[in-house]
């Protein structure tokens, strides 16, 4: 391994303070992240890390070095960026995540349209619900849904998601359909929560210029959209969720939108990436692309 190669598997150590999360990111054996750090510190002649069997920590030495290869690292980067605009062909490898449902439903069917323009692109998609770590994790950018938090992160909004009340017609056929918020006693809510056990937030809807919302009982509380979903499938109660993400399963019957008067707030949607002075230029095609997509896909 040589320098540059052995500093990017030190500073992914660094960033996840893991030896097996590093190399498992960069595709190397966990020996081979090991070995790199144990090279530079040869070559230093200092430690890096102060190892135990539980966490991988920075000494006073390492995090001086790591902040300097993170430097050198981006100098680098930026380099690289500046000649890959005199070249017509994007290559390289892109990192990107998403949720699960607008990766299914939409990214997914549409990629060929991309890769065929770009035949020397490959993509890395990640699809999870939780918030994951850009920098820390190698992503290139992110497609986040809901507030952002990440002030050190660049951010790109692309539009918002309306959202809609839904149920199953076999859930509406032993509780009946509610027609105003009064009907709602004695309906369960399916509950939301990223956190497992934080209190459930319950029946949002606009009144003015405001937003209000019903405390509502559940028999289930997920934390994954893709159980959200289907336990509105199974008829375990209603659901509030982006209209989206919902329409063919209305159109095929299996859900029914009810309450149409009453929607809670949209959910923004935006794309995050990490700040750069220079950003390669297949990752500039790759969210241009996603930007003109998504025009198709919210409301």
């Amino acid at each position: 391994m040589n320098r540059l190669e052995a500093m990017t598997a030190f500073v992914r150590v660094a960033e996840l303070s893991s030896f097996t999360a590093a190399a498992q990111s960069l595709g190397l054996p966990k020996s081979s992240a090991s070995a790199a750090v144990s090279q530079l510190e040869a070559h230093l002649k200092i430690q890096l890390f102060h190892r135990t069997t539980r966490r991988v920590q920075l000494t006073q030495d390492g995090q001086a070095y790591y902040e300097r290869c993170r430097e050198v690292l981006a100098e680098l980067d930026e380099l690289g960026a500046m000649f890959e605009r005199t070249q017509g062909t994007l290559t390289g490898t892109l990192r990107v995540d998403m949720v699960v449902s607008m990766a299914r439903d939409f990214l997914v069917p549409r990629l060929p349209e991309f890769l065929g323009q770009h035949p020397g692109i490959a993509i890395e998609l990640s699809c999870t619900d939780r918030r994951v770590d850009v920098v820390a994790e190698g992503f290139d950018c992110v497609i986040r849904v809901g507030a952002l938090s990440d002030s050190a992160l660049m951010s790109r909004p692309l539009g918002v998601m309306r959202m809609g009340n839904y149920a199953s017609s076999a859930y509406l056929s032993r509780h009946g359909e509610p027609k105003t918020l009064d009907d709602l006693n004695g309906h369960h809510l399916i509950h939301y929560a990223q956190t497992l056990g934080a209190r459930p937030y319950g029946f949002e809807y606009r009144s003015g210029d405001d937003y209000q919302v019903v405390d509502m009982p559940g028999r289930i509380t997920v934390n994954n959209t893709e159980a959200f979903s289907s336990a509105a499938l199974a008829g375990l109660g209603i659901f509030q969720s982006p209209r989206t993400a919902n329409r063919p399963h209305v159109a095929e019957g299996r859900l029914v939108e009810i309450l149409p008067a009453y929607e809670a707030e949209p959910l923004p949607v935006s794309m995050i990436y990490p700040r750069r002075r220079h950003q390669a230029r297949r990752v500039r095609a790759f969210m241009d692309w996603v930007v003109e997509i998504m025009r198709d896909y919210l409301d």
